[in-house]
């Protein structure tokens, strides 16, 4: 495919031909100006069209604007060459990512000034990301055909710089820095030599850029893999050379919406809003024809034939998303036992029944399947991305629920995976063994709730599972995962505070903070880390509950009683009498309004914003439910003031 696909964000529709006009006729007064203006955003943008939208943003909030439901965010940016062009195309394209960006640029081609120097405006705006910009020219990178032990050298002195500007970032900002690696130059001293020659241009950026993915890894920065952006591309279409010479532009300005993007898919990450569920269409998506009218041997599929290899390129595609943890449904108008046949009898089918978390073959509206499948995941409708050949069935979709991800894939099978994997609607900043085994979750689900239905009673049902809750203190090993739950939970969510692995680390090592891991297992397996609390003493008797989270996937097992009972039985041994419950209310954590009530907490307080506030004395008892607990990772009993160790409590 061309690098048109790119370069013009064709997984987005085209923007329309009166799209300058609409951006006039907004009205920033009006209730839907917020949705109108992502709406706006939502489209194959040019550099151009995302400043206008920008200059848009910057009116309305100097106007006073609300401008919620935007997740409001100060970034940083910082590098080397001209940066001030990627600043509103940033603020553009951040509100197709649901962001208000605010985007403060550092000084012209200064790397460790501006974190450095007490003055820099960076230090005074409370940032919450850093981007780095880097370039090989304005790094020292000199080169040294066939000396190893120089070109190493220089590839030290490299990192050496990026690891002062990462330490000072994280020291004096307090900010998540996203770090790039390094596009190398389309031009080549040694032709193909030039990867293995020890001291070339291309070997030292190689290996500079696995020293800075594997500092990312290791610590709690986030990597942007600039590199892999400009190969994709071409690194001769990236690299404009007239333009660096004119304006230092680290790269072609044709690639600024496109590099907005990624960085806007990457704060998307960051703040738990990834996608998780790929649904598809059949007839003439995951094969060629139509089942109802050719018959299984008249459909298009199988080795052979263009059309019919197509076809199976998306089928590969969703099976390998699936394989790492993206969960598989089907919408498509369609009798369900026809549809059926083919995943079970086609020889070609590569995509099989046991695949498909939730089947929605009927001949209901697109767009009410499409808010079943997100019911029975118990997941937000924006979890959601519907592949589809039919632009009719795209449009109506975006028109009638705007929050799931609809990707243009064009008239040509051919395209159709491509084009889903070049939009990034999945695109993660850690991976994890619950995110692999995160479709197998949503399967063992499905036949959960089978057994419920069977089953005559809900306590029946329960004990029927035979499910084991682990409760652990916040450790090394689930850091990661206990970062990644309270980054992506949005509707099990009491709070919705974010906070970086850093953070978590700080709070492990605070005797103030309680924090609880939790896993469960059942009957048909485990479902891996499910819970996290932490609570914050706020004096010497009562203990403030900062964050409750929980997967969606454990919703009606009786979890969250057995949570509260050992915060209850903590508490007690560490003296406290009294817990505090807030719930701050979000566009999409509404699940969770009544959670407090519903375990006993009696009201303090309701505020003009929604926000109550909930005490409960640790004298309380919780509800039984049939769930067996087991402690583990506790080093040494902990001891209230009256003596008694938590076992005795």
């Amino acid at each position: 495919m061309s690098t048109d696909l790119y370069r013009d964000l064709k997984w987005l529709p085209p923007p329309p031909t009166d799209w300058s006009d609409r951006l006039r006729s907004l009205n920033s007064s009006a209730e839907t100006f917020v949705a109108d203006l992502r709406r706006m955003a939502n489209f194959g943008l040019d550099l151009n069209q995302l400043t206008r939208l920008a200059r848009t943003v910057a009116r309305a909030r100097s106007g006073g604007q609300s401008l919620e439901p935007l997740i409001p965010l100060r970034v940083g940016l910082i590098g080397h060459g001209t940066l001030d062009l990627l600043a509103p195309a940033l603020v553009g394209t951040g509100l197709r990512h649901g962001f208000l960006l605010e985007v403060i640029v550092g000084a012209y081609d200064q790397l460790l000034q501006p974190v450095l120097a007490p003055e820099s405006p960076l230090r005074s705006n409370h940032l919450d990301v850093v981007i780095l910009s880097l370039d090989w020219r304005s790094l020292p990178l000199s080169c040294a055909p066939g000396d190893a032990d120089v070109g190493a050298s220089a590839v030290d002195s490299a990192m050496r710089l990026i690891n002062q500007t990462l330490d000072g970032i994280r020291t004096n900002l307090g900010a998540t820095a996203i770090v790039p690696t390094l596009a190398a130059p389309a031009e080549s001293l040694f032709g193909g030599l030039e990867r293995s020659l020890p001291g070339a241009r291309r070997w030292l950026l190689d290996r500079l850029n696995l020293e800075i993915a594997q500092r990312v890894y290791d610590g709690t920065e986030v990597l942007l893999d600039v590199a892999a952006l400009g190969e994709t591309v071409g690194l001769g279409n990236w690299h404009d050379q007239r333009q660096w010479n004119l304006a230092k532009l680290p790269f072609a300005e044709a690639f600024v919406p496109l590099y907005a993007d990624h960085v806007g898919r990457t704060l998307a990450a960051m703040r738990g809003r990834s996608r998780r569920v790929l649904v598809l269409d059949l007839d003439n998506t995951l094969w060629g024809g139509v089942i109802g009218d050719d018959g299984l041997a008249g459909i298009v599929l199988g080795q052979g034939d263009a059309s019919g290899e197509a076809y199976l390129s998306v089928q590969r595609m969703a099976l390998d998303l699936r394989n790492r943890g993206v969960v598989l449904a089907v919408c498509s108008k369609n009798t369900d036992e026809i549809a059926r046949e083919v995943f079970r009898s086609h020889p070609e089918m590569l995509l099989k029944e046991q695949h498909i978390a939730v089947f929605q073959a009927n001949w209901k509206d697109k767009a009410t399947n499409l808010q079943a499948i997100a019911a029975e995941l118990s997941l937000g409708i924006d979890s959601l991305v519907f592949l589809d050949d039919n632009p009719a069935e795209r449009g109506l979709i975006r028109a009638e629920l705007p929050q799931v991800a609809v990707p243009e894939i064009g008239t040509d099978p051919a395209d159709y995976a491509r084009t889903l994997a070049a939009a990034g609607y999945f695109d993660l900043i850690s991976y994890s063994e619950e995110d692999r085994k995160r479709a197998e979750f949503y399967d063992m689900n499905a036949r959960r709730a089978a057994l419920r239905a069977e089953s005559g009673d809900i306590e029946g049902y329960l004990a029927s599972l035979e499910m084991e809750l682990t409760l652990s203190p916040f450790d090394v090993t689930g850091r990661a995962r206990i970062v990644q739950l309270i980054n992506k939970s949005n509707q099990f969510n009491l709070t919705t505070r974010r906070y970086t692995a850093a953070d978590v680390e700080r709070m492990q090592d605070d005797p103030r903070y309680f924090a609880l891991q939790a896993r469960l297992t059942d009957v048909y397996g485990d479902n891996g880390m499910i819970s996290v609390v932490i609570c914050c003493a706020t004096d010497e008797s009562t203990w403030e509950v900062d964050t409750w989270l929980m997967s969606c996937r454990v919703l009606g097992r009786g979890v969250e009683q057995m949570m509260l009972r050992e915060l209850l039985e903590s508490a007690r041994a560490e003296g406290i009498r009294t817990l505090i419950g807030r719930y701050l209310p979000t566009e999409r954590n509404a699940l969770v309004k009544d959670h407090y009530a519903d375990l006993g907490f009696t009201l303090l307080e309701r505020k003009a914003d929604g926000e109550t506030v909930w005490s409960l004395g640790t004298s309380a008892s919780c509800k039984n439910v049939p769930i067996t607990v087991t402690r583990k990772g506790f080093t040494e009993p902990r001891t209230g003031k009256s003596g008694k160790t938590l076992e005795d409590a």
